[in-house]
């Protein structure tokens, strides 16, 4: 089976399906399944059954895991994510061999070091202390290998004070401290952790991203990582597979996975007309109502290197306009803020009047990646009045790419504007 795997690849999974059987496990009890049964005889509601609950017969079947394909290299950080019920921790479960599949196969290089929820693989009657050299010995490892890292792993767990109390006395905070200072130290060349940093401090979550991202880049390690916290997936990992019903929906960039789970992935548009309020927000006065906006000179919304941004917008004016000013808001695929771009006092106007005005504006500090746009326009009545808004609505999406040829690869998790270079001074 090897034979079938590239030289740098560690994991490659072909047409893996997961079929459960429904209906098939009893009730609990002798005399709940025998009502249950004499009722269904008569053609009666089973009384056993919840209500609004669905009877499933013997032969209904459900796909956890739908035919789906993966190859996985050395030292990848891979996120998966998904809706619950997408097949995520089924697809882990079968490749730390909890459970077999139902038709493909799983082919990997290296022993796997599993997470798949807290307190896995823990004898509630050991102590921390035992249930690291038991977990070392699920693993394969000698008693004298171990050893050599239990003072590390004992450190790295902040459960020095209780590494000696059996671990049914821990808490699940503790519990999962330990779980992954045991996974993380012992020689396992793949890791695979389902949602176990949920549970975590704050500080410790930062700690164990901070040292997964280590073993991956130091010693290439290869890391399979579940969670439906988007902040870790960014900060952890080097590729996401999105999975729906059981198949791979997109595979590939980290954010554009995350946009896609979240429901982002609204289409490449470079041009929009806008027809009623689908697109607007609410003003504070209605003086001008947006029509269109487009990137010219583009098939796409696709922006490389230093190339700017030509914006074209289309406006009518429903009253007479005064030093009309425009802010552009940038905001990522969370929606959170990155920049914006603010033009004042640049046209005034009568009312019934078309105009058209275009802008070229420089993105090429913002760093690689997708991004919501927002149009604000707004002025003053006079000049001691605040700022009134007096047109607002969502703008173009756009997207930024880099050549990256001999240059460092910017990491999106030190922020979306890439500032120039630290001058050194002589």
């Amino acid at each position: 089976m090897m034979n079938d795997m590239k030289e740098n690849c560690v994991i490659k999974i072909e047409n893996l399906t997961k079929e459960y059987r429904l209906g098939v496990i009893g009730s609990g009890t002798l005399r709940r399944d025998l009502q249950s049964w004499y009722a269904k005889k008569r053609g009666k509601e089973d009384p056993n059954l919840r209500i609004g609950a669905k009877a499933y017969t013997k032969g209904d079947s459900f796909l956890a895991l739908d035919g789906i394909n993966i190859e996985i290299k050395h030292g990848e950080r891979v996120g998966i994510i998904g809706a619950n019920g997408a097949g995520k921790s089924t697809l882990l479960k079968l490749l730390s061999r909890v459970t077999s599949p139902t038709e493909g196969r799983i082919m990997f290089r290296g022993r796997i070091a599993s997470m798949l929820e807290v307190g896995t693989g823990f004898h509630a009657e050991l102590t921390g202390r035992e249930n690291i050299y038991l977990n070392g010995a699920i693993l394969g490892m000698s008693k004298e290998e171990v050893t050599s890292k239990i003072d590390s792993i004992i450190e790295f767990s902040e459960c020095e004070r209780f590494i000696d109390t059996p671990v049914k006395r821990y808490s699940s905070g503790m519990f999962v401290k330990l779980a992954f200072a045991v996974a993380a130290h012992l020689d396992a060349e793949i890791m695979i952790m389902d949602e176990v940093l949920a549970v975590g401090d704050m500080k410790f979550q930062k700690k164990c991203i901070a040292k997964m991202r280590e073993l991956a880049l130091n010693e290439n390690r290869t890391v399979l990582y579940v969670s439906h916290n988007m902040n870790t997936i960014r900060e952890l990992c080097s590729r996401c597979i999105v999975l729906d019903h059981g198949k791979i929906i997109f595979d590939g960039d980290v954010d554009e996975a995350i946009k896609i789970y979240l429901g982002g992935n609204q289409g490449d548009f470079c041009a929009c007309e806008y027809v009623g309020n689908a697109l607007k927000e609410p003003s504070e006065r209605n003086d001008i109502c947006l029509k269109f906006a487009k990137y010219t000179g583009k098939t796409d919304n696709i922006f490389y290197d230093d190339e700017k941004l030509n914006l074209e917008l289309i406006w009518l004016n429903n009253a007479d306009i005064n030093n009309l000013c425009l802010r552009i808001e940038i905001s990522d695929f969370r929606r959170f803020p990155v920049t914006a771009f603010v033009i004042e006092n640049f046209y005034s106007g009568r009312a019934g009047e078309l105009h058209t005005q275009r802008f070229k504006i420089d993105v090429s500090k913002i760093v690689r990646g997708g991004y919501y746009t927002r149009y604000v326009f707004y002025n003053k009545k006079d000049e001691n009045a605040p700022f009134e808004t007096v047109e607002s609505a969502s703008g173009l999406n756009f997207r930024r790419r880099k050549a990256d040829i001999n240059e460092m690869r910017w990491q999106k998790s030190w922020g979306s504007i890439e500032m120039n270079s630290i001058e050194i001074e002589k």
